[in-house]
């Protein structure tokens, strides 16, 4: 049951795209994810239609060229940063009608979402992406909330990236948000893009290969099963059913991009916890936040490349 819906790196690939996820996957509607590897002077295409898109760059700095559907043209310049593990990065929203030529050196990932909305296109810096760190003890991680209402206008998706340090557990308790139950709960299904590194601080040998593991489990919209490793360009959808824990192996930290989306009225994040397992948040009150967190850019790094 796993395989549908747990893609290992390349297998979504298409042109000059690591992966694509759209409506040509079977049951899917809602959200859209491109994921590529540009070396220097490489440029993709991102036509104009009905979608809404947020550029984020996940290793590297990166232009964009837009045309507007006035016509008009801009150009962007993202700064990029050296990983996930270093912190926001500037994230370019391009609004729906927008045609952009992408240009840069690295890896960058571009999340979608059919919209007939039109909100303007923008460059929203690193400074500007609120940081928030969830969680206590080993459930600690850390949320940058790049397209979260509450940070961006937009049309229909909710993005956001998410850091959990080695050994520690995040989207958990598992929970679900596969129906419309107005004022508690959101019908969203859901793309995580995972990426994983030797944790920070330690060093590893050369055969070493970072991961953590990823679980998915049934409810009453869906039969969905996964209990997978994943690293990086790993690809998980959640088209409904408890989802979590994600949980970053010892010795590993884990990344993840969501990008969630949904059919309702309303752009908002409502979550049901399972049943099972929802007492375990109370379990947090009392522990401290784990103080490797926040993860930003190390002194050494130096500026953004």
């Amino acid at each position: 049951m796993s395989a549908r819906w747990l893609h290992r790196r390349g297998e979504l690939a298409d042109g000059p795209w690591e992966a694509v996820v759209d409506d040509r996957v079977e049951g899917w509607s809602w959200t859209g994810l491109r994921v590529a590897e540009l070396a220097a002077d490489a440029a993709l295409a991102l036509p104009a239609g009905g979608l809404e898109r947020l550029v984020v760059p996940l290793a590297g700095a990166f232009a964009l060229e837009l045309e507007h559907a006035d016509g008009r043209r801009e150009h962007l310049e993202l700064r990029g940063r050296a990983s996930v593990f270093a912190g926001p990065s500037d994230v370019a929203y391009l609004g729906v009608g927008t045609a952009a030529t992408l240009s840069g050196s690295g890896r960058v990932a571009v999340a979608e979402a059919p919209s007939d909305e039109r909100h303007p296109s923008r460059r929203i810096s690193a400074e500007e992406v609120p940081v928030e760190l969830r969680g206590a003890g080993r459930s600690s991680r850390q949320v940058h909330n790049v397209g979260t209402p509450e940070a961006l206008a937009a049309g229909r998706f909710i993005v956001c990236e998410v850091i959990t340090p080695a050994e520690n557990w995040s989207s958990y308790p598992p929970h679900k948000h596969d129906e419309h139950v107005p004022g508690a709960e959101s019908q969203l299904e859901e793309i995580y893009y995972f990426e994983a590194a030797v944790t920070r601080g330690a060093e590893a040998p050369a055969g070493a290969r970072p991961f953590g593991l990823f679980s998915t489990s049934s409810s009453p919209a869906g039969d969905i099963e996964i209990d997978g490793r994943v690293g990086t360009g790993d690809i998980a959808l959640v088209p409904f059913g408890y989802h979590g824990p994600a949980v970053a192996a010892p010795g590993y930290d884990l990344y993840y991009l969501n990008v969630m989306a949904g059919p309702g009225p309303e752009r908002a994040w409502r979550i049901s916890d399972d049943p099972a397992h929802a007492w375990v948040r109370d379990s947090w009150a009392g522990q401290e936040l784990d103080p490797r967190l926040p993860y930003l850019a190390p002194a050494s790094e130096g500026a953004r490349p």
